[in-house]
């Protein structure tokens, strides 16, 4: 099949909360930072909020529920993961609403947590959000700056 026959198709991500963008590279947790998951951004959160960044699927979402992976229904998964070493937690200063299987829309809450409460146990409350399959991508486009959950653009992922 010859390329200019294939459609070029864009998807873009919105902010899953409010605060600043932090480039994935300076995240500090070498996972995240040198895209062993895949690429992405990271948020150092004003708020414990998390808001679905898509309309999608939550395929899974861990019992500490400091991390939530999404799926479109154009097959982009997406992992966003609360803090830093949150799992140690064991949950405490996070609360769920949603499970695995629910359909989401952009902007549905999906956790709660307590920023106060991981920056005093030690931890770091920015929060990566992953393309984990990437693959198929040509390019993505990072914003920068202050991020609203919700409503500002974080990413932009161009197919081809």
């Amino acid at each position: 099949m010859l390329n200019f026959f294939k459609k070029k198709r864009t998807e873009k991500i919105i902010a899953p909360m409010t605060g600043e963008i932090v480039p994935i590279e300076n995240v500090p947790d070498k996972v995240f930072s040198e895209k062993m998951l895949g690429d992405g951004v990271a948020i150092d959160p004003a708020e414990g909020v998390v808001v679905s960044p898509v309309d999608g699927e939550i395929v899974s979402i861990f019992p500490t529920n400091h991390a939530v992976g999404l799926k479109t229904k154009d097959g982009l998964e997406i992992l966003i993961h609360i803090g830093l070493d949150t799992v140690e937690l064991k949950g405490k200063g996070f609360k769920g609403y949603v499970e695995q299987n629910d359909k989401v829309k952009k902007g549905d809450l999906l956790v709660e947590f307590d920023i106060d409460y991981v920056k005093g146990e030690g931890k770091s409350p920015i929060t990566p959000v992953v393309i984990t399959n990437g693959d198929e991508l040509k390019d993505i486009i990072k914003n920068s700056g202050k991020v609203e959950k919700g409503e500002d653009e974080i990413i932009s992922l161009i197919y081809e």
